[in-house]
């Protein structure tokens, strides 16, 4: 009998939280470029290793140096991506 009221609890959570788990799929983040659709995160990752490589090349004709430099362009990388990402596509 416990098995059925557990069938029971979870079904209720299934309807509650459920069409929470759709909320995002209301249209594919893509971007269309000569007919072709990318997915808008890979458009952001190209322009933020461009935008982080010439970030790079400014610190270096500054004669600035970076602690770790394996750590801080991915990261700064990853960091652009998300604020492109967020500025025109969400």
């Amino acid at each position: 009998m416990r098995a059925n009221g557990a069938t029971s609890v979870k079904r209720n959570w299934l309807v509650l939280f459920g069409p929470l788990l759709l909320a995002g799929c209301s249209r594919a983040p893509a971007v269309d470029i000569l007919g072709s659709f990318f997915p808008a995160w890979l458009f952001c990752l190209i322009v933020a290793v461009l935008l982080a490589s010439l970030i790079r090349l400014m610190l270096l004709r500054l004669r600035l140096k970076v602690a770790l430099p394996l750590l801080v362009y991915p990261s700064l990388a990853v960091l652009l991506t998300f604020a492109l990402w967020l500025i025109f596509f969400h």
